[in-house]
This record gives structure tokens, C-alpha cells and sequence, in this order.
């Protein structure tokens, strides 16, 4: 009962910091060393990547309606992606037997476009960003990504930049790219994915709203592509789950999702009202936090 709590205490902060730009890694580096679960380190390793799932998994549901794109709708039989009036057009699709959603099969096309740079480097660094992960470095690496990356927050938003797309279906194939391209900065533990692909969005012209939710979307490809390559590398490395490990991945994947729910929720009402400086204090805050602890318990 224990190793179930300490779960869903990790469920709740993954849910929590996954979305706001705060840094995800960040609090799970200061929650592990915090609460040790009584595991193999192969799979803390991996709880503490895949369990991102279940956060996804409430990205997927809340967006659902933007982001799949067909449906059994029988309709009269139009040219899918036929331009008309500079438009184009929705329309039920002969070969897959479902109504098409053209503006979303092109925002996918976006979204996958602006996931190119992050999945290349991902892959070709992996064994270096789990390498500064590791030992003393990390503590440092991670307060200084907090640290200056709240400053930006804090900078631009004193630029009160105007955003130019106010919806992403304005959102040009070019800027998605450079999103995806500032999104590599994540890389980098402590930087925050969503903190990252949020100020690049608009200091490319997107609205908060749309910068937030274009945020989201990028994270199915790279979580989802980045969980399932952590559950491969674990079974090729010979490891397998127990019961209880099970339990543990599932409870803590499950507490993810519903904290994750409230998490999206809440950013999306904040900042329709409220700019991302609170977020920028905090991380300060935060990453001086973890300086003093680090250099305290060192």
C-alpha cells in the first residue's frame, strides 16, 4: 500500500507540472529523490517516463473533438480537399467509408511536421540526456534551465506581444515547423516541454490560447513515441513486470490522467486572463530551491 501511494503522489505531480511550464522532469528529479520507490532502478527509470501516458491520455479525450478527424457520418459525396472559394472542404471519403474532417487531417500534418526536429534529436542524443540525468550534474543542469527559462517567461511577457493566429487553423506550416524546432530545447532536463514550445509559439505570433493548446497537441507524437521507446528499451534490456509493479505503473498512469484533466482545464481559464509571470516567479523560486537542497544535502 505504501509503493500504491507513493504513485499516486508522483501521478499527481506528473499530472500537474506536465502541462503548466514548469518542468515536469524538474519536480520528478526533486520527487525521487524525495520518495524512493521500493523498486528495480530499470523500472523507476521507466515509471517515471511512461507514466506521461496516462497525462496523454487526458490530452487525447479533452481535445478529442479537434483532433480526430473522421467520423460515420453518411453524407452526399464530396471530393475531400476539392478548393472551393479559397477553401476546402469537408466531405465523406469513398475509400475509408467516413466523413473527413479536412482542417483537422491538416492540422495533424502540422503537428507531425513540427514533431521531425524533436524525434531526430531525441533519438540521436538519448544516451546523453539520460547520461545528464545522472549524478551530481543534473541537480545543476536542472536549477539553471528552471531558473533561466522563468526569467524568458518573465521578459516576454513584459514585451506584451500581440499574438497574429488566434486559432491554430491560421497556423502556417512554417511556424509549426519552428515550434517543433524550439521544442528541441526541452531537451534539455528542467526546460519544459510545454514552457519551451509555449514562449516559441508566441514569439512566432500565436495567442496564449492557441500557443498552450498547440503545445498539448505536440505532445501525443513526442510522449507517446517517447513512452513506447522506454517500455522496448526495458523488455530488451531482459526486464519484466511484477504484479505489483504493475499495479503501481497502472495506479500511477491512472492518477496522471485525472489530475491531468483538472491541470489542462485550469491553464486554459488561467491564462485567458492572467499572463504566464506567475509561472516565470515560480520557477525562479523552484530552481533556487533545488540549488539549496542539492548544496545542503551534498
Amino acid at each position: 500500500m505504501l509503493e500504491i501511494l507513493k504513485s499516486v503522489i508522483l501521478g499527481i505531480i506528473e499530472g500537474i507540472t506536465e502541462w503548466l511550464p514548469i518542468s515536469s522532469t524538474g519536480h520528478m528529479i526533486l520527487a525521487d529523490e524525495l520518495i524512493h520507490l521500493n523498486t528495480t532502478n530499470a523500472f523507476k527509470d521507466m515509471f517515471l517516463v511512461v507514466i506521461q501516458l496516462g497525462a496523454i491520455l487526458a490530452v487525447i479525450i479533452l481535445f478529442w473533438n479537434k483532433l480526430w478527424p473522421f467520423h460515420l457520418k453518411k453524407t452526399e459525396v464530396v471530393p475531400f480537399f476539392k478548393p472551393q472559394n479559397g477553401k476546402k472542404l469537408n466531405g465523406f471519403c469513398k475509400f475509408c467509408n467516413n466523413y473527413i474532417y479536412a482542417e483537422r487531417f491538416i492540422l495533424w500534418f502540422k503537428i507531425l511536421l513540427a514533431s521531425v526536429p524533436a524525434a531526430v534529436l531525441g533519438l540521436k542524443f538519448d544516451e546523453k540526456i539520460d547520461a545528464m540525468l545522472t549524478g551530481d550534474s543534473r541537480a545543476y543542469i536542472v536549477a539553471a534551465a528552471l531558473i533561466v527559462y522563468g526569467i524568458l517567461f518573465i521578459i516576454i511577457e513584459s514585451m506584451k506581444i500581440k499574438g497574429k493566429f488566434e486559432d491554430l487553423g491560421s497556423l502556417t506550416y512554417r511556424t509549426a515547423f519552428f515550434i517543433g524546432v524550439i521544442q528541441c530545447l526541452a531537451l534539455v532536463p528542467g526546460t519544459s516541454r510545454s514552457g519551451s514550445t509555449i514562449l516559441g509559439a508566441m514569439l512566432l505570433g500565436l495567442s496564449r490560447t492557441a500557443a498552450a493548446e498547440f503545445s498539448f497537441f505536440l505532445s501525443v507524437p513526442a510522449m507517446v513515441g517517447g513512452s513506447g521507446i522506454k517500455v522496448l528499451q526495458y523488455f530488451a534490456d531482459g526486464n519484466t513486470f511484477s504484479s505489483q509493479e504493475l499495479i503501481i505503473l497502472l495506479v500511477g498512469m491512472a492518477t496522471a490522467f485525472a489530475v491531468s484533466v483538472l491541470a489542462i482545464k485550469f491553464l486554459l481559464s488561467y491564462i485567458r486572463k492572467h499572463d504566464f509571470k506567475a509561472f516565470g516567479y515560480y520557477r525562479i523560486a523552484l530552481g533556487i530551491a533545488v540549488l539549496a537542497y542539492f548544496a545542503i544535502a551534498k
